[in-house]
């Protein structure tokens, strides 16, 4: 079998520069403050979205497998023809200009959504909406790798994972109190736009604060980059993942089926509580954002401490091990919650399964770094959101609608439609990142050696 030793460091870098002179711990934790801005207001448009269902479905007219669309294919469209030509130019680009032009791209996008007067047009805006994930995600993670110290780099990481898990609380409690204020009235009236329906304008109230932070992501100081040699072409970069086709196939695969059955449930997670319940779209926003909010958290923290605990322990495959140990949990609780016959019940074993699946943040990640050469990790992580992209949030939305759609046929079985996703893609996603468990290990043991040769 190949190993991650297939593709040697030789020819591809060696290393961090050594002169010291890193920037300041100020400067690289304001960066890591406005990058966290920046998954916020990338996670409150996402949030969003998911509780306008029942605005956007009577005024638009559309089903179940519309808003998917639009909530998933739409978005990733973007990513899917750009994404990785993004990521090359990441490796040579001013980043902190590709993350701020990505911010004002998507906050218009998500603003011109609020004009959308049809599908196609709503759609076509979503599109757009993609290019803030296409030029953030590995520009982020090398301008942090630039501003931090090896030994200091997995906190940082972890802080601005923390704005991930942030972002998708606050976007829910802070959207869901923008459309319960504004479901007050069935219109709003703005100087110059005039009279617009309640999504339209909520739509524009999120799509203001990116601009803000673009503004401020300027402010960011672009630091040189540390890592000598050149950027291995894409053809490299495609031959060292099929020479370790045992070791990222089933990383890659796993993820992204994983994610297809945790976005189904994020983005219809809020429609099934008001269908099913009756719930307005504050008490969904409240409840399931304080969930990312407390929960997440914890689990993240512990997720991360577990796996540092098994490493030390000697065991190779801690990462993994964690992974599969947090989809183990989740399943069970993320099957069972839309059978529940009270919202409250629904809810807590909901957030259950999120503490479950918040053990996986920091070890997944990591998963990809340990074993991934240095002048690679910028594509290959590229590649690993490409599948985590396409597949998941492309995909996630729409499985759920098609259920809900073509096999229940009524739109409040969203429920069932939830619960049988995670019946029959978790324990898969499980089983293939079991099969890559033992090609793991040998891959890090492998990667601890050219660490002490010093590569």
């Amino acid at each position: 079998m190949a190993t991650a030793a297939s593709i040697t460091p030789e020819g591809l870098g060696t290393g961090p520069a050594q002169d010291g002179n890193w920037p300041s711990a100020r400067v690289g934790w304001y960066a890591v403050f406005v990058l966290s801005l920046s998954l916020l207001v990338n996670f409150l448009d996402r949030g969003l979205l998911a509780l306008l269902v029942p605005q956007l479905k009577a005024d638009l007219h559309l089903t179940d497998t519309q808003i998917s669309l639009i909530m998933g294919f739409a978005f990733v469209m973007f990513y899917m023809v750009l994404g990785l030509p993004i990521a090359r130019f990441v490796d040579i680009g001013n980043r902190k200009r590709i993350i701020a032009f990505g911010l004002v791209l998507w906050s218009g996008a998500t603003a011109l959504c609020g004009a959308a007067r049809s599908f196609g047009q709503l759609f076509l805006f979503r599109v757009g909406v993609g290019v803030g994930e296409a030029c953030t995600g590995p520009a982020s993670f090398s301008l942090l790798g630039d501003l931090f110290p090896p030994v200091k780099l997995p906190r940082a990481l972890a802080v601005m994972n923390f704005g991930f898990i942030a972002g998708n609380g606050l976007a829910l409690i802070i959207g869901g109190t923008i459309v319960s204020l504004l479901a007050h009235a069935s219109a709003v009236t703005l100087p110059v736009l005039g009279e617009l329906r309640v999504w339209q304008a909520a739509f524009l109230a999120v799509g203001v604060p990116g601009l803000m932070v673009a503004l401020l992501m300027l402010t960011v100081p672009e630091p040189k980059r540390r890592v000598e040699g050149h950027a291995p072409s894409v053809r490299e970069v495609a031959a060292f993942l099929m020479a370790n086709k045992m070791v990222y196939g089933p990383l890659i695969g796993s993820i992204s089926i994983n994610t297809i059955v945790a976005v189904g449930n994020v983005s219809w997670g809020p429609a099934f509580y008001m269908r099913t319940f009756g719930w307005d779209v504050g008490t969904v926003g409240l409840v399931s954002g304080l969930t990312w909010l407390i929960i997440a958290p914890i689990g993240a923290m512990i997720g991360g401490a577990l796996a540092e605990h098994l490493a030390r322990k000697g065991h190779d495959d801690a990462n993994l091990r964690v992974v599969i140990w947090s989809m183990a949990i989740s399943f069970p609780f993320m099957a069972a919650a839309p059978l529940m016959p009270a919202g409250w019940l629904a809810a807590t074993l909901t957030a259950i399964g999120t503490f479950g699946v918040s053990l996986l943040f920091g070890p997944q990640n990591a998963a990809f770094q340990v074993v991934t050469p240095g002048r690679m990790k910028g594509q290959v992580t590229a590649v690993m959101l490409f599948g985590f992209n396409i597949l998941g949030y492309g995909l996630g939305p729409t499985v759920t609608a098609l259920f809900t759609d073509y096999l229940f046929r009524d739109e409040m079985q969203v429920g069932y439609a939830l619960s049988t996703c995670y019946a029959l893609l978790g324990p898969i996603a499980f089983l293939i990142m079991l099969s890559g468990l033992k090609p793991y290990a040998r891959a890090v043991a492998i990667a601890r050696e050219q660490w002490d040769k010093g590569y």
